[in-house]
């Protein structure tokens, strides 16, 4: 009983939240809100929870449709929706300076109480599931709305970023480049209890032999990374950012050219920051991966709007360093093309 009070509360105050950041956040953008739903995914007449998931879509002020913009999709924490997600990472005000469009899928608590993505779910582990929807928003949203397919870009924080995992590993071929923010690896737990294991001292699988189940997949195709980890995250692990670390080059060993990546490291500090490593992987003049541990950041956005939970406004800005990163790639108009092509096949 109490339980279910608590859940009724929390879920009231989310939607106050939301209402207060509606009234008070005036980007020179604007909100489109639609969703995604698989019409197989159904028991009779009556949709199942795996069938469908709404999303908002903040189309920048400048945005015109005649023109082929950057997608970048974000996937919010725990305890979070698409709205507080924005607000407290800042990432529509800074489409809006930089010209991108930004996709935040939403989770629902019919599929999880606390609105996490069930990163851990055999079916999304499987390219199926809460993945496939995101996948068909990307797709949906990247056809109606003149996305450039080479631009499409994901990142997410936390549960987000666990699934941000799965994507890039499930659906490699969408995407030009992501960002994991205190998240897991790919097929880091298959199981609730093996969820919260890792997430409190790391995954007990593989990252070699979890990155061979990825290229396994008859669809998959390298993503370049970016990881971002607080040194003090109470909440996942930092382990988990050397795991995600070890499987993306060991995805980007195991599929593409076997020459060695080469590792450099730098710091920063000053500014009224945290310090913060930074690690990079490159095979050549190529940088695939890139890591950067913020020392004293616990289990939140760096950078972010301190009004909303799981958010430090000590810096430094992992919005800015996101889409900086982000810029670096673009997929080729070929695969791009291959991909539009199966869709409409």
């Amino acid at each position: 009983m109490l339980q279910s009070l608590k859940r009724w509360l929390e879920g009231l105050s989310s939607i106050a939240r939301r209402i207060f950041v509606r009234l008070t956040f005036r980007p020179s953008g604007r909100w489109v809100e639609g969703g995604h739903s698989e019409s197989h995914r159904r028991l009779l007449f009556f949709a199942l929870p795996q069938s469908g998931r709404h999303y908002y879509l903040y189309l920048p002020g400048r945005y015109a449709a005649t023109k082929s913009w950057p997608l970048l999709v974000m996937l919010h924490g725990c305890k979070q929706d698409p709205v507080t997600f924005s607000s407290g990472t800042r990432m529509n005000q800074l489409a809006d300076q930089q010209g991108f469009l930004v996709l935040y899928p939403e989770q629902k608590r019919l599929a999880n109480v606390f609105r996490c993505w069930n990163w851990f779910d055999s079916a999304a582990l499987r390219a199926d599931g809460e993945a496939a929807l995101i996948a068909g928003m990307v797709r949906e949203v990247t056809a109606t709305y003149g996305v450039d397919p080479t631009r499409v870009y994901i990142a997410g924080l936390s549960a987000g970023g666990a699934m941000t995992s799965v994507m890039a590993s499930c659906y490699g071929n969408l995407f030009a480049a992501c960002a994991v923010h205190s998240g897991l690896m790919y097929r880091a737990a298959e199981s609730v209890s093996e969820a919260t294991k890792a997430m409190k001292h790391g995954s007990r699988a593989s990252p070699e032999n979890t990155a061979r189940q990825a290229i396994a997949q008859k669809d998959f195709a390298f993503v370049p990374a970016l990881v971002i980890h607080g040194n003090k995250d109470g909440t996942v692990n930092p382990v988990n950012a050397d795991q995600v670390v070890e499987q993306f080059m060991a995805m980007a060993a195991l599929s593409g050219d076997k020459a060695e990546l080469t590792e450099f490291t730098s710091s920063e500090h000053g500014g009224g920051r945290y310090p913060y490593e930074i690690r990079e992987y490159r095979r050549g003049d190529k940088l695939l991966l890139k890591k950067i541990s913020v020392e004293g950041l616990d289990h939140a956005w760096s950078g972010g709007n301190a009004e909303h939970a799981f958010n430090d406004p000590n810096g430094p800005d992992a919005s800015r360093m996101i889409w900086e990163f982000f810029t670096d790639f673009q997929r080729s108009g070929q695969e791009a093309a291959e991909t539009v092509d199966m869709k409409q096949a």
